[in-house]
């Protein structure tokens, strides 16, 4: 029988009150308020509502860490405490508002220079994948290793593509061209956080995409870590929480990616 750590638990705690909210509005997707954010940027009540939950539980219970969150005006840069929260309340709202059930709710915590621990809640089919430094990756009670394929030409790639207002449309078609003639298969989810931690589970041989948030990937960066993968930048530099870009699998997947997308 695992058992969680006190921050993994105040984690756990936070996310299912706030799927309840979540599974409510996606069971009643008819009466969902939406307002636009920005250009195909969506934003619902749902967010701005399982946000608040989340700050509310994580604050009653750690009052001196700092918040980095999606929604909202609540954002302190990662280094402003020793301790931060980063928080997506609903990674994947596009799925989420079409009735598609691909979206988690992702946390992370971030000591200074370091994610310390990680939290993807798949409220759909209750499912919680969770890492902490140290201690290994899990899916609920299950440890998680990436998959250990050495060539892409047997692996399945999720990835992220760029839409209307949001990325270089024309760099992402080479690489996605540059990537599809060397593997079995290429798969968009539409959600970075659950993507990451598929990687972390096994069931996708790696992930790639541009341009992302830390609250997509914070959570999904130490999964794949303590998996016994690599998240890191599409350029070997660069740190993927910074920039938002990032590949994600086992050591051999993320060089052969990084060689194809940076050449």
């Amino acid at each position: 029988m695992i058992r969680y750590s006190a921050n993994i638990t105040i984690m756990m705690a936070a996310a299912r009150k706030a799927s309840k909210s979540i599974l409510r509005d996606f069971g009643e997707l008819e009466k969902l308020q939406v307002s636009i954010k920005g250009q195909n940027d969506f934003v619902t009540m749902a967010d701005i509502k399982a946000q608040e939950i989340i700050h509310y539980e994580l604050s009653r219970a750690r009052e001196n860490y700092g918040f980095l969150m999606e929604e909202g005006n609540n954002k302190s840069s990662i280094n402003d405490n020793e301790f931060t929260w980063i928080i997506d309340p609903i990674d994947g709202t596009l799925n989420f508002m079409n009735g598609i059930p691909y979206f988690g709710i992702s946390i992370a915590l971030n000591q200074k220079d370091k994610l310390i621990a990680g939290l993807v809640y798949d409220p759909v089919h209750n499912d919680f994948y969770w890492a902490e430094e140290g201690t290994g990756a899990y899916l609920n009670d299950q440890r998680l290793r990436v998959t250990n394929k050495s060539t892409l030409d047997k692996s399945v790639i999720a990835l992220g593509i760029p839409f209307l207002g949001r990325g270089d449309h024309k760099q992402h078609i080479r690489s996605q061209e540059a990537v599809m003639s060397k593997v079995a298969g290429l798969r968009r989810f539409g959600a970075a956080s659950l993507d990451l931690a598929y990687v972390a589970a096994g069931k996708v041989d790696g992930f790639w995409e541009y341009g992302l948030s830390p609250w997509d990937v914070a959570a999904g960066i130490i999964l794949v870590k303590e998996a016994g993968g690599l998240a890191s930048g599409i350029d070997n530099i660069e740190n993927p929480l910074l920039t938002g870009n990032i590949v994600a699998g086992n050591v051999n997947i993320v060089k052969e990616l990084q060689n194809i997308l940076n050449s």
